[in-house]
């Protein structure tokens, strides 16, 4: 009977140690998660600030006059504005999609 008793009482102390242990990792979890959220809420935060600052660089007021300021370019007008001109070859015309020595024009026999 001693022995039982004394199995059981290990049996309590070492359920009552490994509750200790689930509870402390427990909280310690919590923790971690509490600050991961706290993280989260910051980064949102931040994304948030950066995407109205984008929008706020990206306007094109100020694309222009960085585009002037800083790249030296101007806007476009017919006196420096330089035409290109494509010449079609013979196959690419209007009028040349037909074949010129087809005889069956795909006429079923």
């Amino acid at each position: 009977m001693m022995r039982l008793n004394m199995l059981l009482l290990l049996g309590v102390v070492f359920t009552a140690l490994y509750l200790v242990n689930v509870q402390y990792e427990s909280r310690h979890l919590f923790s971690e998660l509490d600050r991961a959220r706290a993280q989260a809420h910051k980064l949102e935060v931040e994304n948030e600030r950066l995407q109205v600052e984008k929008r706020a660089q990206s306007t094109s007021a100020r694309i222009e006059s960085l585009a002037k300021s800083r790249l030296q370019m101007r806007s476009a007008n017919p006196a420096i504005t330089t035409y290109v001109a494509y010449a079609a070859s013979a196959a690419e015309q209007p009028g040349a999609d037909k074949p010129a020595n087809s005889s069956s024009s795909g006429r079923a026999k």
